[in-house]
């Protein structure tokens, strides 16, 4: 009869979806309910300031019948989300980067300014579908140069109290330095000290400090103030002598501060 046949038919389908893999599973999901597929992904792999005041993003799919809205997110080098939900559209309208209308190709213009540090940039893109589903699609990244001459930073006012210390029990000490950059705060990537014993022997760790406002933790009293801070601990079991403290900062492009050395005498 007709109704066994469908019956069966149901039982192989819900069979093979349960013996088959997720991914399988998805794909089938898909074929059957979404019809589309990316193409192409179109992105500049450089982008550079004032040659390239905007950039042009866009992403190519086989068909759009099944598709209701394409989007994306922008992370920065740090992997902050800079814009989120920004449209792509297929509109044929030169405003928003798109050259022909209803040709599957869906495209967005951002402006671009000096301001936004150097690095490398990640675009993720979704589409929402017809059934008002909304799934990652692609991704792509892409490097930008701001335009600016890259200058190393600059370290000051360095401060480690106390910097004489008798242990005979556990002490805090509270390291703190002043980073700066020409090329902005967020070209600064890390701040950090390198501790030499009093024989010159180093493992050559370098200590991170933080600009994150956790006094708790680091012992930062402001947060995105330009000081640097850490807490370090120190006891009966360390060597005894006069101990130094290397400090440095560098940026994105791996230039290197000047140093400063601060002595720290453990009795």
């Amino acid at each position: 009869m007709k109704t066994k046949i469908l019956f069966s038919g149901l039982v192989i389908i819900i069979l093979s979806i349960f013996l088959g893999c997720e991914k399988e599973y998805d794909n089938v999901i898909e074929n059957q309910n979404i019809d589309y597929q990316v193409i192409n992904v179109l992105v500049k792999d450089s982008l550079q300031y004032p040659f390239d005041l905007n950039a042009i993003f866009s992403i190519e799919f086989n068909k759009s019948d099944d598709i209701s809205s394409v989007s994306l997110d922008l992370y920065s080098p740090e992997s902050v989300k800079l814009n989120s939900g920004i449209q792509l559209l297929d509109n044929g309208k030169t405003a928003n980067g798109d050259v022909t209308a209803n040709d599957d190709i869906y495209s967005v213009i951002i402006n671009l300014d000096s301001n936004m540090i150097n690095g490398e940039y990640e675009l993720k893109l979704f589409v929402t579908d017809r059934l008002d589903f909304t799934k990652q699609v692609a991704t792509s990244k892409y490097f930008y140069n701001n335009g600016k001459s890259n200058i190393a930073p600059l370290i000051s006012d360095d401060n480690i109290d106390p910097d004489t210390v008798i242990v005979d029990t556990t002490v805090v000490i509270w390291t703190r330095i002043k980073a700066t950059d020409q090329n902005g705060k967020n070209d600064i990537t890390k701040v950090y000290f390198v501790v030499y014993k009093p024989d010159g022997s180093s493992n050559n760790s370098q200590l991170e400090l933080y600009d994150d406002g956790d006094i708790t933790n680091h012992g930062d009293l402001v947060a995105n103030d330009g000081v640097y801070s850490l807490l370090v601990s120190v006891n009966e079991n360390n060597d005894k002598g006069l101990y130094n403290f290397e400090f440095r900062a560098k940026d994105r492009s791996n230039k290197l501060s000047n140093i400063i050395n601060h002595s720290v005498l453990i009795q």
